[in-house]
């Protein structure tokens, strides 16, 4: 399912400073649309007062909590009204073209539903552990506050994420074939913390035990976890970015399950039942699990493979500026450990040039990528290509479906082509290979 990866070479970004320091030799520099602006005439920006210089602007308690800026005001989460019956199960995309690092604002992190976010108060919350127990118990949040607390950044990925390009290139946007993601900071107590203080030894023989977990919504979504699983590095998380959970994030409690598909994720967590067997439940049979060529259906697929995304240039995020430098960038994650490198094409997936990473990739967390090169006007078939610590490589569309035929909807990490043209402005298409 995978190729081996093959490089032409470090890729040879271009010398802005020696690019700058030729247009300014020919008395022009570079404008906003990629055109030279003459320099050797004033420029009123600069050489006039403006209006934000000229008075005194907002004071400390204008927005006691903080907002962006009006002029960044369509970097928002969008929504696709065919996808889904309703807004109340539907799901909403994080702007990851407009976005830049790794860490995404909550205000911004997409958002999925079964039957609508629901407002419960830290007051009125409780979680429940029972099953296979020593002791039953029950916690508040206030309980929850006590237990010794951990810090761990990750992403989170909706097993249909790209699900709708089984089939070929449908939506117009990384936001949309790629934004069923957000990577933050999660802070809370390990569910290992709390199963040891409810206590296992009823359990018996932990190696054949399953959790299985249930959220407050009316949708009382719920999903069965191998006990190694959730004995390993799953969170009972309060807290993301620093902040409560945002409402459509599960406040005031969710789950974390690292490296795991996002329907896993439970929100307004309410009970951990410890059993003998897996649930199997609507979202582990009729939904969350992978339809094969010839019917049947894969089960048990938790994990997220590697996968990557160019998002800029993208389809929301042409070349405005012309020729010269241009900063290629993307994301990159595996929820089998870290991302060790990201390949990038430019024409079609024939040759490859290694990318920079801004950080050593994380493990289950969000890898930015860069690849600067001098772009000369003409088109690009533009593709990222992504390794983790496993050694597994990021598969093509073809090499997918030779495995799964094309009637699944979830695990699509297949690489995604955008066509970039001659004016700048990008399209999704497909690259048969």
């Amino acid at each position: 399912m995978s190729d081996t990866p093959t490089h032409d070479g470090p890729a040879k970004g271009p010398n802005r400073r020696a690019f700058l320091r030729g247009a300014a030799a020919t008395g022009v520099g570079l404008a906003a649309t990629g055109k030279a602006l003459a320099q050797d005439a004033p420029d009123p920006l600069i050489t006039e007062i403006q209006d934000w210089a000229s008075s005194t602007g907002a004071g400390v308690d204008a927005t006691p909590y903080g907002m962006p800026i009006q002029f960044e005001s369509d970097v928002v989460r969008r929504n696709v009204p065919w996808l889904t019956a309703d807004v109340i199960s539907s799901i909403n995309f994080t702007p990851i073209h407009a976005l830049d690092g790794t860490i995404t604002p909550q205000g911004c992190a997409f958002e999925r539903h079964h039957s609508g976010a629901i407002e419960l108060k830290k007051e009125d919350y409780r979680l429940m552990i029972n099953g296979l127990v020593d002791q039953p118990l029950v916690f508040t949040y206030a309980d929850l506050e006590r237990f010794p607390r951990e810090n761990r950044t990750y992403f989170l990925e909706c097993a249909a994420n790209t699900g709708m390009e089984w089939a070929g290139a449908q939506l117009n946007g990384s936001q949309f074939t790629h934004g069923m993601i957000h990577n933050m900071e999660y802070s809370g107590v390990s569910l290992r913390t709390l199963l040891e203080e409810a206590g296992l030894d009823a359990a018996g023989d932990l190696a054949d035990k399953w959790v299985y977990v249930e959220g407050a919504d009316a949708s009382s979504n719920g999903r069965s976890i191998p006990m190694e699983k959730a004995l390993d590095d799953v969170l009972v998380a309060f807290k993301a970015n620093g902040e409560a959970l945002r409402m459509e994030h599960g406040y005031p409690v969710r789950l974390v399950v690292p490296g795991w598909e996002g329907n896993m994720w439970v929100k307004w967590l309410r009970r951990i039942e410890v059993t003998d067997h897996p649930i199997e439940s609507r979202e582990e049979t009729s939904k969350y699990t992978d339809t094969l060529a010839d019917g049947t259906a894969r089960k048990w697929t938790w994990v997220m493979d590697a996968k990557s995304v160019v998002t800029s240039p993208s389809p929301q995020m042409p070349i405005t500026h012309g020729k010269g430098p241009l900063v290629i960038t993307g994301l990159a994650w595996s929820g089998r450990g870290a991302i060790t490198g990201v390949d990038v094409s430019i024409d079609g997936g024939k040759n490859w040039q290694k990318a920079r990473l801004a950080q050593k990739g994380e493990k289950m967390a969000l890898t930015r990528f860069y690849l600067d090169i001098n772009w000369d006007g003409s088109e690009m078939l533009l593709q990222s290509r992504a390794h983790d610590e496993t050694g597994y490589v990021q598969p093509t569309k073809a090499q997918l479906r030779e495995v799964r035929g094309e009637n699944s909807v979830y695990h699509n990490n297949c690489i995604q082509t955008w066509w970039v043209k001659e004016n700048g402005e990008a399209e999704n298409v497909e690259v048969s290979s």
